[in-house]
C-alpha cells in the first residue's frame, strides 16, 4: 500500500514537472524559441486554420488575442462558419495586422501572452518592433506555410505541436501532408514532363484591373513543384502583376483565377465558403472577354479554372496541388477527386464543414 502511494506520488510529481518544464523548438527562421511550459495564453497572428487543426479541440481557449482583419475581412464566410462553431471568436480582442500597419505592439503586450505566433513575413514586417515584444518577455515563434514547401509546412507544424503539447496530432497532420505531396510527386514523375504553360492571377478586383501573379511563392511555388511552366517565374519575385502584353505573348495553356470571399469586391471571382458555382462562373466570364484572351490556348481549350485563394499556404493546400496537377496531367490524376478531399480534410481535422466551391472549371463537364 505504502509503495503504491509513493509510486503514485512520484508519477504525479513527474507529470507536474514535465508540464512546467521548458519547451524549446527551432522555428522556420532558424530561431531557437523557449517557453517555460506549454503556453496557455497565445496571441495568434496568422495561419488560423492550421493553428486550430494542430491544437485540436479546445485550442481556441488558449487564444487571448489575434489579428482579426486578415481572417474576418479576407475570409468572411470562413470566419462566420468558425464563429458559429466556436462562439468565443466573437469576444477575442484584435491586435491589428502588419498588412495594413495596424499591428499594435502595445495591445500584444497588454494581452500578457506566453507565446506570440507570427507568420514569417509578419515577423519581418515588424522589424525593430520585435525587440519591444521580446523585451516584455514574450516568446515569438514564426511559422511559414506561404513558401508552399513540404519542408517548411512540416517544420511549422511540428514546432507548433511541440509547443502546444499536441505532438501526436501535429505528427499525424505532417504525415498526412507529406504523404499527399509524395503521392502527387510520384504521379507527376510517372506521367513524364509537360510543356504546359500556367498563368495564375489573383481575381480580386475584377477583369478591369490586373491582379497579382506569383513567382517564387504560394501558387507559383506549387506550379513549379508540379512541373508546369509558371509564366510569372523570373518576371516577379514573390508576387506582383504581369503586363497584359506579356501574358498574351506567353500563350498559357492553363489559367487559374485565384478567388475568395471578398464580399466588398462585387467583381471578384467568388469561390470558397458559401460560394455558388453559377455565380463563380459569372464572375469568371469577364476575364475570358479581355482583349486577346479569346485566342489563348487556355480559353480555346477549356483550361480556365477558379481556385480558392484561402486554400493556399495551409496544411490543406495539397488538395489544390492535386487540382492543378490534374489539369497538367489528366490521365495520371483521373482517380483523384480534389473537391472530395478538401471536404474530407475538414471533416477529420477542423470543427467546421467545407461547404462551398473551392475548385471549379469555367466550363462545366460536358459543355
Amino acid at each position: 500500500m505504502f509503495k503504491t502511494l509513493v509510486s503514485t506520488l512520484v508519477g504525479a510529481l513527474a507529470l507536474a514537472s514535465s508540464a512546467f518544464a521548458d519547451i524549446t523548438v527551432t522555428d522556420v527562421k532558424g530561431r531557437t524559441v523557449t517557453v517555460p511550459q506549454s503556453p496557455q495564453r497565445i496571441v495568434l497572428g496568422f495561419y488560423y486554420e492550421d493553428y486550430l487543426a494542430i491544437a485540436g479541440p479546445g485550442g481556441l481557449d488558449r487564444v487571448v488575442a489575434l489579428s482579426l482583419s486578415t481572417w474576418k475581412d479576407w475570409r468572411p464566410y470562413q470566419f462566420a462558419a468558425y464563429e458559429k462553431a466556436l462562439p468565443k471568436l466573437s469576444s477575442i480582442p484584435d491586435v491589428g495586422n502588419t498588412e495594413d500597419n495596424t499591428f499594435s505592439v502595445e495591445k500584444v503586450i497588454a494581452a500578457k501572452p506566453d507565446l506570440l505566433i507570427l507568420a514569417a513575413w509578419s515577423y519581418d514586417a515588424l522589424g525593430e518592433n520585435i525587440k519591444q515584444i521580446e523585451a516584455a518577455g514574450i516568446p515569438i515563434v514564426t511559422l511559414d506555410y506561404n513558401a508552399q514547401t513540404v519542408e517548411k509546412h512540416v517544420a511549422s507544424t511540428l514546432a507548433l505541436g511541440k509547443l502546444l503539447g499536441t505532438e501526436e496530432r501535429a505528427e499525424a497532420l505532417a504525415k498526412n501532408y507529406t504523404d499527399a505531396m509524395a503521392d502527387i510527386d510520384s504521379r507527376v514523375k510517372a506521367a513524364g514532363p509537360t510543356s504546359k504553360k500556367v498563368y495564375v492571377e489573383l481575381a480580386q478586383k475584377g477583369a478591369g484591373e490586373i491582379g497579382n501573379s506569383y513567382g517564387d511563392s504560394m501558387w507559383g511555388a506549387l506550379v513549379d513543384r508540379l512541373g508546369g511552366t509558371n509564366i510569372a517565374k523570373g518576371q516577379i519575385g514573390n508576387w506582383g502583376p504581369l503586363s497584359p502584353e506579356y501574358v498574351l505573348a506567353q500563350k498559357p495553356d492553363l489559367i487559374f483565377l485565384a478567388g475568395s470571399e471578398w464580399v466588398k469586391r462585387p467583381q471578384a471571382v467568388a469561390v470558397g465558403f458559401g460560394a455558388d458555382a453559377a455565380v463563380a462562373r459569372e464572375r469568371m466570364k469577364p476575364y475570358l472577354e479581355r482583349a486577346g484572351w479569346s485566342e489563348l490556348p487556355a480559353v480555346r481549350n477549356g483550361g480556365v479554372h477558379a481556385i480558392y485563394h484561402g486554400g493556399a499556404r495551409t496544411l490543406s493546400d495539397y488538395v489544390y496541388a492535386q487540382y492543378i496537377a490534374k489539369q497538367l496531367y489528366p490521365q495520371a490524376f483521373k482517380d483523384v477527386d480534389p473537391a472530395k478531399n478538401i471536404r474530407d480534410y475538414y471533416d477529420r481535422w477542423l470543427p467546421i464543414k467545407a461547404d462551398g466551391v473551392f475548385v471549379l472549371p469555367y466550363q462545366a463537364a460536358g459543355q
